[in-house]
């Protein structure tokens, strides 16, 4: 039976470039590799064909012997007539196969390790070819998820219930989850959730990363693991001296401001902050005093403030701010 013309076999032109050959080389051999079509006497057949057929083009001497002479009697004109030898050359452990042609090689292992070697796991072991059957496992993509949680959960911990979506057996999923977030945790935290993102049909599930966001708080603001609050009293208050009612992170509690208290003075409350992770300890909560003014008084608290700065003296800030003026002599 005569030969199919080489470039035929290929589906290229007598004019294509290596790596038009090639390219077409791999896309044929993909759909008739023996791997792909067991016990398919044709599939092996038309393999040996195109695969012979690119041992050809692909070196240049041959190919230019090709182009001169085409067929010789007897199969090909390199030496012989099936480039692989006799019996099946793709047997797993079926030693080295006999090659035709000048360099007296094995060109099926040049060839097959050269195109299938990423795409098969090709191997060359023992003189001959050997087609590996695992891949190297691929581990699923790992995920994120935004999370938004008040302070107060923040401090105390809580456990949210988080709707995503995620790929499983190649189709994707909606997925809810529960999360444990841990009392003391911090803004912009991570908490890994291992296995939990999209799954692998070769390897492990990748993770999921919940990344933390703390809401601003209305009247608290955190610095390391302090709270502070701004705490507005009126000026009698703190000229009298008085007991406040505030709130914490875990409920209210009573604060006693002294008499004389200036605006700026912080009070502190001890163990009122956020807890570091583990429990072991915590902030505190700090209180600054802001002295609140009235914009307006009524004409009767007029006359009697009128009455009171009469016999009132210098207060310690007033006092020691004259006492600067008066030492920088310009001001005599």
């Amino acid at each position: 039976m005569s030969k199919q013309d080489f470039y035929n076999l290929l589906g290229v032109s007598r004019t294509a470039n290596d790596e038009e050959i090639k390219k077409a080389y791999r896309k044929l051999a993909i759909q008739y590799h023996p791997d792909r079509n067991p016990g398919d006497k044709k599939s092996e057949d038309k393999f040996k064909e195109i695969t012979e057929a690119y041992e050809t083009l692909s070196d240049a001497k041959k190919r230019e012997m090709y182009d001169r002479f085409g067929h010789t009697q007897g199969g090909n004109p390199f030496g012989g007539g099936n480039p692989f030898g006799e019996g099946n050359p793709f047997a797993r452990g079926s030693g080295q196969s006999n090659a035709g042609g000048a360099g007296g090689g094995d060109p099926f292992q040049d060839i097959f390790g050269d195109v299938f070697g990423e795409i098969f796991g090709a191997s060359r072991g023992g003189g001959g070819f050997q087609s590996q059957t695992k891949r190297k496992p691929q581990r699923g993509a790992d995920l994120r998820y935004t999370l938004t949680i008040t302070l107060e959960e923040a401090a105390l911990g809580c456990e949210k219930v988080i709707s995503f979506v995620r790929n499983r057996g190649n189709s994707e999923e909606n997925t809810k989850l529960a999360v444990t977030v841990p009392a003391g945790v911090r803004d912009n935290q991570k908490l890994k959730l291992t296995g939990e993102g999209d799954s692998s049909i070769s390897g492990a599930s990748g993770d999921l990363y919940v990344i933390i966001q703390i809401q601003e708080h209305s009247i608290f603001r955190k610095e390391e693991n302090d709270i502070i609050l701004d705490l507005p009293v009126n000026f009698i208050d703190a000229i009298m001296g008085t007991t406040a009612e505030i709130p914490t992170l875990t409920g209210k509690v009573q604060i006693k401001i002294p008499a004389g208290t200036h605006t700026g003075q912080i009070l502190r409350i001890k163990g009122k902050g956020l807890p570091k992770i583990g429990g072991f300890g915590g902030g505190d909560m700090l209180v600054r005093i802001l002295i609140d003014i009235p914009n307006e008084i009524s004409s009767g608290d007029k006359e009697l403030f009128n009455q009171l700065s009469k016999n009132v003296q210098d207060t310690p800030l007033v006092k020691e701010y004259k006492e600067k003026v008066a030492k920088l002599g310009r001001f005599k």
